[in-house]
């Protein structure tokens, strides 16, 4: 990647990762980049906030050996780094994955605003189960639509079908974490992942990651993305 496509990768959000990761970017390479377009949060912040490391002991890979393996860490490393800087209502903000095509390769992420610590819901894969979810409930990390009575729940932010191998290392946990808080102070909203992730359950991820990535090649300027059609 070029410098001016990892500056504007942190513009594309989640939906950029997958680049970031099969380049095999050097965290000290991206840092600057973010810097000079005057990213609220760099990966220096990340760094800093969610894992304790002063950037400049870091190794160029990004691997302190601090990776999150679920959802719920994740969202923890994200609260961190949101407090740090003075957002409001940071602990509102939630980092979740639908996980049903994970096996085949890939996982639906999205960072979303959830007014609740805990929430009734009905079950999205049976549609019959009725689910109280807390903090500590894995579901909880999913996004939800509507609460058991109908009404509104999750405000999403930012999403993307993103391969399991972009986010395996540290690096790009780091950069995940990074491109979700800036989304977040920017004040994105999405209003096309409900029909995005109905699709992803049925098994039409394939095509959901296949135009996401057309797009944003397309966007960033690279010729060949992580899918084939």
């Amino acid at each position: 990647m070029t410098g001016a496509q990892i500056a504007n990768g942190l513009k594309e959000g989640l939906a950029a990762l997958p680049y970031y990761a099969m380049a095999d970017v050097d965290v000290d390479k991206i840092n600057p980049q973010f810097d000079n377009i005057g990213a609220e949060i760099t990966l220096a912040d990340t760094y800093r906030t969610a894992y304790g490391k002063n950037f400049d002991e870091v190794p160029a890979d990004g691997d302190t050996g601090q990776r999150f393996g679920t959802m719920q860490e994740a969202t923890g490393a994200l609260h961190t780094i949101l407090r740090d800087h003075n957002v409001p209502d940071a602990g509102n903000y939630i980092m979740t994955s639908i996980d049903t095509a994970t096996d085949e390769g890939y996982t639906l992420f999205a960072v979303l605003y959830r007014p609740s610590d805990m929430i009734t819901v009905l079950d999205k894969y049976d549609k019959t189960t009725t689910r109280v979810l807390n903090r500590n409930s894995r579901l909880y990390y999913e996004p939800h639509r509507h609460d058991i009575n109908d009404r509104s729940l999750d405000t999403i932010i930012d999403w993307a079908g993103i391969p399991v191998s972009s986010y395996s290392k540290q690096r790009d946990q780091a950069l995940m974490l990074t491109l979700a808080a800036n989304k977040i102070i920017e004040g994105t909203i999405r209003l096309d992942y409900w029909d995005a992730e109905e699709r992803w359950i049925v098994g039409e991820f394939g095509a959901i990651c296949y135009s996401q990535d057309q797009r944003t090649c397309s966007i960033l300027g690279i010729e060949h993305g992580f899918t084939k059609p």
